[in-house]
């Protein structure tokens, strides 16, 4: 039994670990080979915080010894994802709580990815979509009940799109039937950095800096109702910007502790060589939008952008799925 207090999981950790039939592991150099050919997969998604470098799989070491554990053992690759949290409470950027056409394209790009690595590497990949929205749910001011249709509508989409190759965990796998105000402070408690470690980054590393500044710009644009002063709600979007990095750390460690085994994929801009590598989802001028913060647009050539809501409705017509609001069209 693990110590009072201590986040354990009902996950299915232990689903993506070898089915134990016999494996004959090929020659390293086949290894060398494969893992890659499957890391080349990767690179032309790559979310970039040096978008300028000339990325190629021999910059990435750590991945590469990822890629080659997996395929020297025959197990299916496992990418974890924090990400896909709920939608922000902005309605002049997105259409409602619920995921949309930008989620399922996202999905969609993401099957598809693991796919293409199964076209290389027969055991194939999966790809464990780590929904982060409960963990600092009552810091960006979404209530639970709202990232629980999220992410439920997330998991249905994924079955009705026949995206096999993807799988959902969240916060109510842990901790069992305790209150999610309790499971964040525990969760926070047993994992997250002090705000003096994580004021001393972002001092003194600029890329946790362009984060800090990245979620203070988005956690402003998110507040409605604000009945204060500008200086006021900018400190205090600052405040809830260092809780937010300090539970999204907290989250990434326990998503490592539950799933050692795992290839760790980043929805953030992520520089050359670091543990965590950048993913793309769907095209867009700032690299920074996700799905959860913005609608998407359907244009004439075909192409899909995410952007405001506000401003898709200027140029485009909504268009509803089942019922429900989905994306926009122009003509």
């Amino acid at each position: 039994m693990p110590p009072a207090g201590t986040v354990t999981s009902n996950s299915q950790a232990d689903s993506y670990e070898s089915t134990g039939t016999a494996y004959t592991a090929p020659d390293q150099q086949t290894v060398a080979r494969l893992s890659a050919e499957i890391l080349d997969l990767l690179l032309p998604h790559r979310r970039a915080s040096d978008p300028d470098a000339d990325a190629a799989p021999a910059d990435f070491p750590l991945q590469l010894d990822q890629l080659a554990d997996f395929i020297n053992a025959g197990d299916p690759i496992l990418f974890t994802l924090p990400g896909f949290p709920c939608k922000s409470p902005n309605l002049a950027k997105v259409l409602s709580h619920l995921p949309d056409e930008g989620e399922r394209l996202s999905l969609t790009f993401l099957n598809g990815l693991a796919e293409e690595i199964g076209k290389l590497y027969e055991p194939g990949a999966k790809i464990l979509i780590c929904s982060d929205g409960h963990i600092f749910g009552d810091l960006i001011h979404v209530p639970d009940d709202h990232i629980d249709q999220y992410s439920d509508e997330l998991a249905a989409m994924i079955e009705r799109e026949g995206l096999t190759n993807l799988d959902t965990f969240d916060l109510r796998a842990v901790l069992g039937d305790l209150p999610f105000d309790e499971k964040r402070a525990r969760v926070h408690a047993q994992y997250a950095p002090t705000k003096e470690e994580l004021r001393e980054q972002v001092l003194t590393d600029e890329e946790t800096a362009k984060l800090y500044r990245g979620i203070t710009r988005f956690l402003t644009e998110d507040t409605f109702g604000w009945t204060g002063t500008k200086s006021a709600l900018q400190k205090d979007c600052r405040q809830r910007a260092y809780g937010v990095i300090q539970r999204s750390r907290a989250w990434g460690d326990l998503i490592a502790e539950q799933h050692p085994r795992s290839f760790r994929l980043s929805i953030h801009p992520q520089k050359i060589g670091v543990l965590k590598f950048g993913i793309r989802l769907l095209e867009h001028s700032d690299m920074w939008m996700t799905p959860w913060h913005s609608s998407v647009l359907h244009r004439p050539d075909g192409e899909w952008e995410l952007v405001r809501s506000e401003e898709a409705a200027k140029v485009g017509r909504l268009v509803e799925r089942n019922g429900r609001p989905s994306h926009y069209e122009t003509s």
